[in-house]
């Protein structure tokens, strides 16, 4: 391709897009693909001018919000799309990090990000902000579910039109999740890879903002903050380890390219953070090539729960294997069964209702520490993406169920009784 000029503007942070493959440039427009390797586009930031704009102590004095850390983001306005996103607890685990035999375990919680309760709401703002910027006034996305609730409900607050695309069988919590918002909902009869394909078409088409087709390599800039807050909330260091859930891998590689960017600028000291992902096992693409050895993955048909997580054509896989590999880190998959049980592990012990992703990377932690692949006094992160009342029909039939009494004493009594009966039955079989 002819090279166009990159122009830039005083106090830009972002420069450029470059093919992930080759290197070559591109202009700051919306453009995801690079046409001569058919590789991603990702964003190219001026590192100097960051260290000249930031420290610890700027950031520190920002906005309680991802926009702290603005400088690292491909924004160029001063009035950023901030609905509160971001700064998300960073949880000390007691009682899962003991049931583990962890000393060293930390739960960063995106169940509780805003507005939408998942990590979808980082990449969105970034994503939107930088659609209007680039004159778009129709915002879409392809989605398992979260993404879709982020995309309908930040284009509500942001006054801009909104059309999204989900498959036809998702949970009714995330469908409702996003028809309050009012958009558009174009419910496919099909899986994710279908309507992702779907969507390419209706973007060429109709020259709407998708946010995770065109506009991808600004999008995906938002999930580097999960990297930046843990490091600040960790006294600004990075952790010896990382698990966190595989989707596309994007997630996955803009956390170490965070981790890499704060290194870069001098704010956190450089170590090698091993890096290690989860996958269903019904959509586990990534999982089977980092297990047979394959530097390429093979498209699956998604067959699990955790549809948040079943992307059978990983756009990022590749770019995860590598990561993972070169850190000396893991990925593994877990059945439907295993991530229920991760659902319920994680509420029990530390008051997280977290989605079936989420259960996912409990069970893959659960598999590792069991599989001597977590060092116990290792500083551990696991990434917790989404709210578990989006899902809650995959723990319906394996929850406890409510004790139906009579408004009097004995009846409250008697109810009581069988209850601590039963919880001595369960036990008594579990130590069988």
């Amino acid at each position: 391709m002819t090279q166009t000029p990159i122009k830039t503007s005083t106090g830009r942070t972002f420069t450029h897009l470059v093919s992930k493959e080759g290197g070559i440039k591109y202009p700051l427009e919306a453009l995801n693909v690079c046409e001569e390797t058919f590789s991603p586009l990702e964003v190219a930031y001026d590192y100097d001018e960051i260290r000249r704009q930031v420290s610890r102590e700027t950031i520190a004095a920002g906005p309680n919000s991802i926009w702290r850390y603005k400088a690292f983001l491909p924004v160029e306005s001063e009035n950023p799309i901030d609905v509160g996103t971001g700064m998300t607890p960073l949880v000390k685990s007691n009682r899962l990090a003991r049931r583990l035999g962890l000393k060293n375990l930390y739960i960063k919680n995106d169940a509780v990000n805003m507005p939408t309760l998942s990590f979808k709401d980082r990449v969105v703002s970034v994503a939107l902000t930088r659609a209007r910027e680039l004159g778009f006034s129709t915002v879409s996305c392809a989605s398992t579910g979260n993404l879709a609730n982020s995309t309908a409900a930040i284009a509500a607050h942001a006054g801009m039109d909104c059309c999204v695309f989900i498959p036809a069988d998702l949970e009714a919590g995330k469908i409702m999740g996003t028809l309050i918002y009012n958009p558009t909902v174009m419910a496919v009869k099909g899986n994710y890879d279908q309507v992702n394909r779907l969507c390419s078409e209706v973007g060429n088409s109709y020259g709407w903002g998708f946010v995770n087709i065109n506009l991808r390599p600004y999008y995906s800039e938002g999930s580097k903050t999960l990297g930046y807050e843990v490091a600040e909330q960790l006294g600004w260091e990075l952790p010896d380890h990382i698990v966190a859930p595989l989707a596309s891998g994007s997630l996955f590689t803009k956390i170490y390219k965070g981790f890499n960017e704060f290194v870069k600028v001098g704010l956190v000291e450089d170590k090698t953070v091993r890096f290690s992902g989860a996958q269903a096992e019904g959509c586990s693409p990534i999982a089977q090539a980092f297990k047979e050895g394959r530097d390429f993955v093979t498209p699956v048909k998604p067959n699990t729960i955790a549809k948040s997580i079943a992307i059978g054509n990983p756009a990022d896989g590749y770019y995860a294997l590598d990561i993972a590999r070169k850190t000396n880190g893991n990925i593994e998959s877990v059945t439907d069964a295993e991530i229920i049980e991760g659902m319920k592990l994680l509420a029990e012990t530390e008051g997280i209702f977290t989605e079936t992703a989420g259960g996912t990377t409990i069970a893959v932690l659960k598999k590792l520490v069991e599989a001597g692949k977590i060092n116990p006094d290792e500083k551990t992160v696991v990434y917790i993406t989404g709210n578990g009342l989006k899902t809650q029909e995959a723990v319906q039939g394996y929850i406890g169920e409510p004790l139906t009494i009579e408004p009097k004493l004995d009846s409250f009594e008697r109810a009581l009784e069988r209850s601590r009966t039963l919880e001595r039955l369960e036990w008594q079989q579990a130590s069988i």
